[in-house]
């Protein structure tokens, strides 16, 4: 794993596609470490258990599923966390033992962020750092491609259009510091903001392709 922040680290890259590439990340929660997304990196799972273990795991959509759920939660004992929308996909490989479907906090520093359109269930997180710095984990709702830029997650075959809009345009009003999201292209699947300008600039960057269509 690597560090990213003083209280967060990447895992290896795994490779779905050509061009893109996904990380899990692990957070040092003061109540017990929490996993955002996932990984099948059997090696990740003994840096896990050095780092002090995996409290809960949070799948931000359905592309996350895989045997290594099953696995992560069985030798952690680990709590998996997934949307409403998701679980006949989640639950073919794991049971969920807590299910998203609302705004809500998990505990107070961890916002569940439910934000629909590139899957029914697509879920993203705000968490508040002690540190100071404000993580927002985005899924594939919004991604980095290999410049850094803002991308929207549509696929014609899955997603909503409209839903999506409406999803970017309420993350548009956060002010985040750190954005991880799940896949991304080669430059990296996380980007430090300075300010809220810089982040709304790059959510108008995943909206407009998504605009151009609607006029």
């Amino acid at each position: 794993m690597k560090q990213i922040a003083e209280d967060l680290w990447e895992t290896e890259p795994e490779y779905p596609a050509p061009g893109l590439q996904t990380h899990a990340y692990l957070y040092a929660h003061p109540a017990g470490n929490v996993l955002f997304y996932n990984t099948s990196h059997d090696d990740e799972l003994s840096a896990f258990a050095d780092h002090g273990g995996v409290h809960r795991q949070y799948l931000s959509h359905r592309d996350e599923v895989g045997a290594s759920l099953a696995v992560i939660r069985t030798r952690f004992n680990s709590q998996l966390c997934g949307h409403r929308s998701e679980l006949e996909d989640i639950e073919k490989y794991c049971p969920v033992d807590v299910i998203l479907a609302q705004r809500e906090h998990h505990p107070r520093d961890i916002e569940i962020l439910p934000t629909p359109g590139h899957t029914p269930g697509s879920t993203c997180f705000l968490v508040q750092s002690p540190t100071g710095d404000r993580y927002l984990f985005t899924g594939d709702t919004l991604y980095f491609d290999e410049g850094g830029q803002g991308r929207n997650g549509f696929l014609p075959s899955m997603s909503d259009h409209e839903a999506l809009i409406k999803s970017l345009i309420f993350l548009r009003t956060l002010s985040p510091d750190l954005v991880i999201s799940s896949a991304f292209g080669a430059g990296g699947g996380y980007r430090r903001f300075e300010d809220a300008q810089s982040w709304q600039d790059c959510v108008d960057e995943a909206l407009a392709p998504l605009r151009d269509a609607v006029d």
